[in-house]
């Protein structure tokens, strides 16, 4: 059977940080892999 793709999508388990496997609030725009703690550099 074919799912619908909307279904698919709604039933995607959420990401997690790569680094310290918090749950990712993703945005459209962004494909990162890492929250935003993790992600900040530091100088």
């Amino acid at each position: 059977m074919i799912q619908n793709s909307v279904e698919f999508f709604k039933n995607l388990p959420a990401k997690q940080c790569t680094e310290c496997g918090e749950h990712i609030q993703e945005q459209h725009e962004c494909y990162g892999s890492k929250c935003e703690n993790c992600s900040q550099i530091s100088y």
